[in-house]
């Protein structure tokens, strides 16, 4: 059940996409992460604002707000035109609410998903993302924003610590703030028979105020596709570390589809470092269907010693190491 709409006001384009069938299929398969308080949480939907010519110069603005289940997130993005041989340019505001599972989520159906562990995060940011012109195969992008995150429990209450009394912040305190800069670039190939792709992230973490985050944190994905007749072989190669501050939303969660697959997120470990491989086979076995063999593997790397986790199954706790 749902409703999708278009307006077009002037310049502007608004699409508007209501949908109530989500919360009904997940009522019947899922287990909720919460109890509804609000009729408004049994609704799902998106809106999106569109102004091709802001200011009569070709400034194009972007509205985009969705709300999910238990999470939402609104995204403000304006571009101004420049040459194409120049970096492209895009102010962008955004704020999101979501369950912070990696770490904080609790395992359930013997590891195979994790539910909330009462631990959500509020991100506020905002700051300027610069596209470089592509060439060959190679692309790149440079961002530089403010972030200020703050958790809050389900009820949508400011906590510091989560249900076993472990830190959710670097600071101690309600709420992490910092300066980030952002370096990605890309490599991608492909032919008829085969595909390669190469993914390099490094953020920096700006000391402007004493009270910031200040850390070094990377993180690679190396793919490469091979057709084998009718058959296709995936392979991956995944990777990252931190170093200097680190909260705890901020460690390499292990588990969850696009890691670890057949456990929930997070529940085969985290730390601040990590090294996950994965492997899959998939070949046809009708017109209508096809089977796969999969083989992932994962590891922190001897490292999550250094963030904080729930307690255990034999009472068991990790001290944190904290950043300050």
């Amino acid at each position: 059940m749902g409703a999708q709409k278009s307006i077009h006001a002037g310049k502007a384009k608004i699409d508007v996409n209501v949908d109530f069938t989500h919360k009904l299929c997940a009522a019947l398969m899922l287990q909720p992460f919460r109890n509804s308080g609000s009729p408004l949480e049994l609704v799902i939907g998106s809106l999106c604002i569109k102004h091709p010519n802001l200011f009569g110069k070709s400034e194009k603005l972007d509205v985009l707000w969705d709300k999910g289940l238990y999470d939402s997130n609104i995204l403000i993005t304006y571009r101004k035109p420049r040459p194409e041989w120049l970096a492209q340019q895009s102010f962008v505001v955004q704020h999101s609410v979501s369950p912070e599972i990696g770490v904080h989520g609790l395992p359930d159906d013997n590891f195979s998903r994790s539910g909330s562990g009462g631990v959500n995060l509020s991100r506020l940011s905002a700051g300027l993302d610069l596209s470089e012109p592509a060439s060959s195969n190679w692309s790149s992008k440079t961002s530089i924003k403010f972030e200020h995150i703050r958790p809050v429990s389900d009820e949508g209450r400011s906590i510091n610590r989560d249900t076993h009394g472990f830190p959710v912040t670097c600071s101690g305190g309600y709420n992490d703030s910092m300066v980030v800069v952002k370096q990605e670039s890309r490599y991608a190939k492909a032919n008829d028979r085969s595909f390669s792709q190469f993914s390099l992230q490094i953020e920096q973490g700006v000391p402007i105020l004493s009270k910031w985050l200040i850390f070094n944190r990377f993180k690679f994905v190396a793919s490469r596709g091979l057709k084998l007749g009718p058959a296709f072989l995936l392979s991956s190669l995944t990777g990252g570390s931190i170093v200097g501050d680190i909260a705890p939303y901020q460690a390499f969660a292990i588990g969850g589809l696009g890691s670890v697959r057949g456990y929930g997120e997070g529940a085969v470990g985290c730390g601040r470092s990590c090294l996950v491989a994965n492997n899959e086979l998939t070949f046809p076995l009708s017109q209508m269907l096809d089977g796969a063999v999969f083989l992932d593997c994962g590891s922190d790397l001897g490292s999550g010693r250094h963030v904080p986790v729930r307690v255990g199954e034999g009472g068991a706790a990790i001290i944190y190491d904290n950043c300050k």
